[in-house]
């Protein structure tokens, strides 16, 4: 049974993103967890406000001002949200990566929730401290949508996709996402991208059809013996061509509130496209 029994979740300042505060509110409620607030004081959220250090920064209220934050931007729903919560304050120093992947081992995180861009960890966030906590960590890593910040929504989890490309470590990924699913009630859909089935040819490009059945088949017969190997039963979408952006397709199309992958660190072409994925799917990512 899937026990969250610690988030960490590392903040931004002076724009903490709020989606993903909400999120991390969503999935403490549920599974009862506590959350580990940490923020890494750096140059840029010095300038901001938030004390260097001495008695400044140790009595600097992070929550505090991250609800403040969120009334700003008229969202007043997020203190209620979190007064209920067990949330401990963390505030580190150093290079923010390091920071975060040595706190998620000190406070023996079970998932790490963070934004996939922002402002103070970087202006792209996704291609340096992102990156660098997907491979400096185990524990699995939760990234919002990489689209603009826009209004907060209720966060629910009705449909969730997981990404498959055939290796060991798909069992523990198909796993998690079962259990997520099963969790909230949720509708699952195993989803496999094949390489593209569309070949060059006098006149413009062309799909061989018994190449794209042959694909299809294989990739069928493995998502068949993964559930059996499991002892579930979903859905199955099976794409071909560019892996972000199938991916992307089969959300859209499977209305998935939840991406979950094996990207890291034992996956072959999920492996390779991780952070592109990251970056073309519109829901929050959770990277096994």
């Amino acid at each position: 049974m899937l026990n969250i029994k610690k988030i960490l979740l590392p903040v931004d300042f002076p724009n903490p993103s709020l989606r993903v505060v909400h999120q991390a509110a969503a999935l403490a409620h549920h599974f009862h967890s506590e959350i580990v607030m940490l923020h890494v004081v750096t140059a840029l959220s010095q300038t901001a406000g938030v004390p260097g250090d001495g008695p400044g920064l140790a009595g600097w209220d992070m929550l505090a001002e991250i609800i403040r934050w969120a009334g700003k931007n008229l969202d007043q729903s997020l203190g209620p949200e979190l007064a209920d919560l067990n949330i401990k304050r963390v505030l580190a120093k150093g290079r923010t990566a390091w920071a975060i992947v040595q706190t998620a081992q000190e406070e023996k995180a079970d998932l790490i929730m963070m934004p996939s861009h922002g402002h103070t960890f970087s202006q792209f966030l996704l291609g340096s401290v992102t990156e660098k906590v997907l491979r400096g960590t185990e524990c699995p890593v939760w990234t919002d949508a990489h689209v603009e910040e826009s209004p907060v929504q209720e966060f629910a989890i009705r449909n969730v996709l997981c990404a498959v490309d055939f290796t060991p470590h798909n069992q523990k990924t198909v796993s998690w996402a079962a259990q997520i699913a099963a969790q909230f009630d949720a509708r699952l859909t195993l989803a496999h991208v094949t390489p593209g089935v569309e070949l060059w040819g006098p006149g413009g490009n062309y799909v061989n059809p018994k190449f794209k059945e042959v694909l299809v088949g294989d990739a069928s017969r493995h998502i068949a013996e993964l559930q059996q190997n499991i002892g579930i039963k979903t859905d199955v979408f099976i794409g071909s061509g560019d892996v972000p952006m199938v991916l992307s397709q089969a959300a859209k199309q499977t209305e998935a509130d939840l991406l979950v992958t094996g990207c890291r660190p034992y996956g072959l072409h999920l492996r390779t496209h991780g952070y592109a994925i990251i970056c073309a799917v519109p829901i929050p990512v959770l990277s096994m």
